[in-house]
């Protein structure tokens, strides 16, 4: 933290390159703290067959059978792979919530936001695969709006939130911006990347402690360019 002009700034540590390789340097932003929104995975895709087939045997998939479920989390990292692991795993190492406050929330189809560690069953994987989000479907819309209505009233204004997903479309930025604002940001380098490249940057990110620069939704370039791939790790 630094205080400036007589307010408190949040300091992230971002590499910037340069000719002789790679230096740190110092962004401020006038928020104290944060908290992150992750998009949900795709739950009538071909892993969501698999984990959802009543014959199948595998543990995540004998658990989800259970009454007692999964970690939605653990569920959705198995749906949607490299990305979903990659949010986890950024929103973890980056998070800095206010006392009492979850570090991350999952967007469901149906229900809002839960956290991470919420569990689920089968049968709510059922039901989250019959709502459309891309349509607009009401039966998303207004859970998400109530329950980031009151995330807004819990944090407060001085506490920023972090959107890990697309904002190509509305589907997720329209709903959350009438509550948030200009508190809503998104890492700008998912700008014309696909998922795979997204999850593998939010993995390399949280594995070396260097977290993205972030732009306000409201406003932002929702398309771009694809940027180069990412350089295989040696």
């Amino acid at each position: 933290m630094l205080l400036v002009e007589g307010r408190v700034w949040r300091t992230n540590a971002i590499a910037a390159g340069t000719a002789n390789g790679v230096e740190a340097r110092a962004r401020y932003s006038p928020f104290m703290s944060q908290v992150f929104l992750l998009s949900p995975a795709r739950c009538d895709g071909r892993r969501a067959a698999l984990v959802m087939n009543p014959a199948a045997a595998f543990p995540l998939a004998v658990r989800l059978r259970d009454a007692e479920g999964a970690p939605i989390g653990e569920v959705f990292s198995f749906l949607s792979g490299l990305y979903f692991r990659g949010k986890i795993a950024y929103a973890t190492r980056f998070a800095d919530p206010p006392r009492g406050t979850a570090a991350s929330f999952v967007i469901t189809t149906d229900r809002g936001l839960v956290e991470p560690e919420v569990a689920v069953t089968r049968d709510d994987l059922v039901a989250f695969s019959r709502v459309d989000i891309g349509a607009g479907d009401d039966r998303y819309r207004a859970p998400l709006a109530r329950a980031a209505e009151r995330l807004a009233a819990t944090i407060g204004a001085a506490t920023r939130v972090v959107l890990l997903g697309s904002i190509a479309t509305g589907k997720y930025a329209d709903v959350l911006l009438d509550v948030f604002g200009e508190r809503l940001v998104f890492p700008g380098d998912f700008v014309g990347r696909g998922d795979m490249s997204r999850g593998g940057l939010m993995l390399r990110c949280a594995s070396d402690g260097r977290e993205l620069e972030y732009l306000s939704v409201a406003g932002a370039v929702r398309r771009g360019k694809r940027p180069p791939k990412l350089v295989p790790l040696r």
